[in-house]
Formats: C-alpha cells, structure tokens, sequence
C-alpha cells in the first residue's frame, strides 16, 4: 500500500493517527535543525516535518537530498501544526515523519510546478505533463470530467442510449477538410476521420435508436485560433419523431442542469430566442452576447443626405450608444479609430458624437449636423446623457460585422462580459443556403441533411437564397455552444436538396448512396443537436480559450510540441501504404 490517505485529505480529527502519503515534492524549507516538506498530490498539500528533537538523523538527511517533484512516500505521526495555513484545507496539522522512501528522482522542472509558474505557453505545452500537476490545469481537467458526468446523468435519466460510431469512415463534403488515413489493405483507398457523426447518427434513427448520444472526438482540418483545434469533442444528440421545437425544449433542459448542477445557477425562465436576420441587423452576428445592450441603431435616414459624403455613398450607416463613455478623452476615441481602422476590422473610420449630461451633444462632424441631427441619432442608439454614439459605414454586410467587432472591444473594456453571468439565446431560421461570391454557386449554411422550413420547398427553384432552414443554434455568453437542424428524412427531398447544391446524381449516389438507401427503408422524422465540448466547459469556467481544458492540446499550427507531432513516417511505412511523396 502506497498511502493510507491523499495529500488532501487529514484534518485536526486525525491528529495522533499513523500514515502513508505518496506524492510529489513541492517545496523544501531547511531551517537546520528543522527541514519542511510540502507534499502534494492531486487532492491537495500536506506538510511534513523532520527536526533534530524528534526525527532520527538519517531522516534529516534524506531529506536535505530530497529535490523538487522527486516522489516520495512516508509514513509518519499526524501531529498539530504550531504555525497553521488557514489558505489550504490540511493547514491545521502536519505529519512528523518516522519513514521516507524515494520512489523516484526528478530532473530540476523546466518552470515552477505553482499555481503562478514562470514557464511561457510554449514551454508548458512541450511538457504539458509537468503542467497538468499545477493547480489550474488540473482544476480544468477535473471540471471537465464533472461537466461530462452531468451531460451523461441527464440525458440518460432523459431515455437517451450512447452509441459509438466509427472513427474510420468514407470522406464526404461537410464545410472543412477532412482529414485522411490510407488503408494499407485497400490499395489507393482512403478512410477519412469524422468531422461529425452526422450520417450515421442518422442511420441510427432509421434503426430505431430514437434517443441518441455521444460524447466523441470530431476531427476538422482548418486554420487554428484560441477556442478550435483540429480534433475536438462534440456532445452529439439525435432524436426521432420529433420537431424544432421538441429539440429545442429537450437541450434547454440539458444547459438549464448544467448551469445549476455546475455553476449553481437556477435559470427557470424560458430560454429567449431570435431570428438569424434580427440577430444580423441588431448585433452584426448570428451569435450576440446580450449579457449587455450596445444594441444597433440604423442611421440612414438622419445622416444622408446632409452634404457628408462618406455617409450619402454608404449602403448603411449604424451606430451604438456605448454606456457612460462621453468621458473618453480624444486621444482615447483616436485609438478606438486606430483599432476600427486594423485590417482585422476593416473599417475606414470612425465618426462619433458625445451626449452631454446637459442634454447637448459634440461630434465629429457637427459641421454637417446640428443638435436637432444628433439628437435624432441618439433616440435611435438608445443614447442617454454621458454615452458615446459610434458611428460605422459602408456595405451593409461588411459594416455590421466590423461594428459587431467594436461592441465586443467596448464591452470588454468596459468590463460588461462579466464570466459569471450567463444568458443563453436561441437563433433560429438560419437561411438553408449560402451564396458564394466568388463562384457564383450555394452552399448549404449547416450541412447537406438540414431541412428547409415547411411551405418553402418550392422557394428552392424561384428564390434559393430566401429559404430558410429547419436549424438552430444555442447560444451562450456570445459563443455557439451547440447547433443542429430537423434534418431531410425523404430520398426525394434529400435527392432535390443535393441538386440545387451542384451534386451530380451519380456524385450524390457516389458519396451518400447508403444514406439514401437507407431512407427507403422508413426513415423516421428526426433532427439533433451537436453541442462543442470543449467551448462549454471553458465558458463554464470562465476562460476564453478551449486549450485550458484539453488535457494534451495542439498549438496554432496544429502541432503536438510534446511528442513532436506531426512527424515524417519512414520510407517502408510509405511502400506499405503504397504513397510516394511529392513535396
């Protein structure tokens, strides 16, 4: 036996107690005549003590060769600590050590293992096994699992069945790349890995699996950024005879649980919902955070036509009353104006007004507007006395998502998204289909399997881009924590939406032919949901970034700095596979 106790485990109850504790050495304390230890394990810091009075000699010099994380175990008297730690759960006693046994030697750590560590990202990702000893990564990965367990418990205890779906499957077109594996007993053939279950959650429904779940790893090759990675974990649902609005009231009651199960938060009203196209033209996106107002005010009306010609030439002028700014100083609004103008953004310029707390207003146009003008742009934005109107303009699609950025920036200064409030959003009546300005062709917006509305079919033909879709997504704190769709359950239908987005009939039976075989067989109604793991835990938790709660990320190039990989396979790997390299 090991230990009879974790590091975190002994109280003042179990003073004159014998124990066995194994852990990692954190920190050492050799005052001479008395040595410290500071032991830790997953469960916490228990601290032991070894002095000339009461310890044996041997015993003080082991422990003076003792290093940082070397792994020890000991067995020792649980006695009351005489300089207590009220910062840590064992900080009332102690453990006079009788026994010490080196269980292993450790290198001197390439950073501190403390909860503030001096080690950059880099360095802790290429030995993210010495990170997960630290406090907050070890947190995460633990909040993870919980966040996991309470997905599991409730859709169980909801009729749900967990099924596994294969991992090495057939390459199909579902937005990104795939990525993909050569079958070394198939010559020339491929495998792809999944970029979602899709097709065959679908195939579980016509088998009769009405309530379907799983927690899985989705694999996607595509550019990287803080909250994506190229495999990552999805909590995938599909249900059978249902609709919209039965999916949307089932996966409610999944985040209202977890948010009072995890965060202790009893959210009982109904979750608000919103259109795609008042979402676009209120908030400049299709997932807006209104955790605070900043809403969009459309200013076409009051500002043409008034001899200012960048705003007679644009297709929309919007503005927003940002709270409580009017303070900002000129050099302040300057570097606003500097950050609209970055080519992350976009946007030319910048016009603002200031609501004075008189009841008067300063802009930087007022050669153009006068005070009746800027009024008017303040009852539109919602501005009161002391906010600050921002102004944007150009092309209609272009000018909200660069306004959209702006909110976001205002709000993040101004501390408006606060981590510990939630408010959950649906968006629903996504349009079926995307038009791609380059080549002229549609796209479906979600997947080739997403139904259009009832009574809109035959807008496929006459309008394509005016249909709207039978999907929806959920959104939390201004991130897509899940979306999904009713999806085509019809071989017709799924024949017809394959058409008008370019497929072939011989490239639609080549890629999907099982699936429309299948549907022959009585497919039932059905739809789902996919919720990303990964961005729900961390928003959960309170962080920005999905990597803190990935137990071995990848960085920005989608590279494993730990074990060095992607890596260069040798040239009889390649002969087995039958590949010939051309770079």
């Amino acid at each position: 036996m090991y230990r009879s106790h974790t590091c975190g485990e002994l109280r003042e109850s179990d003073i004159n107690k014998m124990v066995t504790l194994s852990g990692w050495v954190q920190t050492i304390r050799d005052k001479g005549f008395v040595i410290w230890v500071d032991l830790r394990d997953r469960y916490g810091i228990t601290q032991l003590v070894f002095d000339e009075d009461r310890s044996f000699s041997v015993l003080l010099e082991q422990a003076r060769s003792l290093g940082r994380e070397f792994v020890i175990q000991v067995s020792g008297n649980v006695i009351e600590r005489a300089s207590k730690n009220p910062n840590i759960p064992t900080g009332t006693i102690e453990i006079l050590v009788t026994e010490l046994i080196v269980l292993n030697e450790s290198l001197l750590p390439p950073f501190t293992i403390e909860d503030k560590t001096d080690g950059g990202e880099d360095i802790r990702m290429k030995y993210r096994y010495l990170d997960i000893r630290r406090n907050p990564v070890k947190n995460n990965l633990i909040f993870r699992s919980k966040v996991a367990m309470e997905v599991r418990k409730y859709l169980s205890e909801q009729g749900f069945i967990e099924v596994e779906t294969p991992y090495l499957i057939k390459s199909t077109p579902e937005g990104a790349r795939d990525f993909v594996v050569p079958s070394r007993m198939n010559k020339g053939q491929f495998y792809a890995l999944p970029q979602s279950p899709q097709t065959f959650k679908q195939l579980l429904m016509v088998g009769g699996m009405d309530k379907y779940f799983q927690i899985v790893k989705c694999f996607r090759d595509e550019d990287l950024r803080a909250d994506r990675q190229p495999e990552f974990t999805q909590i995938d649902c599909e249900m059978a005879f249902v609709g919209q609005e039965d999916i949307l009231n089932a996966f409610e009651g999944l985040t209202k649980h977890l948010l009072k199960e995890i965060k202790g938060v009893d959210y009982t009203n109904a979750f608000p919902r919103m259109t795609y196209d008042d979402a676009m033209a209120t908030y400049g996106n299709d997932k807006p955070d209104i955790r605070f107002g900043m809403e969009f005010g459309e200013l076409n009306a009051v500002t043409q036509h008034k001899d200012f010609g960048v705003f007679n030439k644009a297709e929309l002028v919007i503005g927003i009353a940002v709270p409580e700014a009017n303070s900002y100083t000129r050099k302040e609004i300057d570097k606003l104006v500097d950050w609209v103008k970055r080519p992350q953004v976009g946007a030319l310029g910048m016009i603002y007004s200031r609501c004075n707390d008189d009841g008067t207003y300063k802009s930087s146009v007022d050669k153009f507007y006068d005070q009746d003008d800027l009024a008017k742009w303040a009852g539109i934005t919602g501005a009161k006395p002391g906010d600050l109107i921002c102004v944007l303009s150009g092309d209609k699609n272009r000018v909200r998502t660069q306004l959209s950025a702006l909110r976001m920036e205002l709000a993040e200064r101004l501390g408006l998204r606060d981590p510990e409030e939630f408010a959950p959003l649906w968006i629903v009546d996504f349009p079926l289909l995307e038009l791609d300005e380059e080549t002229g062709h549609y796209h479906a917006m979600h997947h080739p399997f997403t139904s259009p509305k009832p009574g809109q079919l035959g807008l496929l033909d006459s309008d394509p881009g005016a249909v709207k879709a039978n999907a929806y997504d959920l959104v939390l704190n201004g991130n897509e924590i899940g979306g999904g769709s009713i999806r085509i359950h019809d071989k017709d239908l799924q024949s017809t939406m394959f058409k008008h987005l370019g497929f072939t009939p011989e490239e639609a039976k080549a890629q999907f032919g099982f699936l429309m075989d299948a549907f022959q067989y009585g497919a039932p109604p059905h739809g789902g949901i996919a919720f990303g793991l990964d961005r729900l835990v961390a928003i959960l938790g309170g962080q920005e970034t999905i990597r803190d709660f990935i137990a071995f990320p990848k960085n920005n190039s989608g590279r494993d700095v730990m074990i060095d990989a992607p890596a260069p396979i040798d040239e009889e790997q390649l002969k087995e596979l039958n590949l010939k390299l051309d770079l």
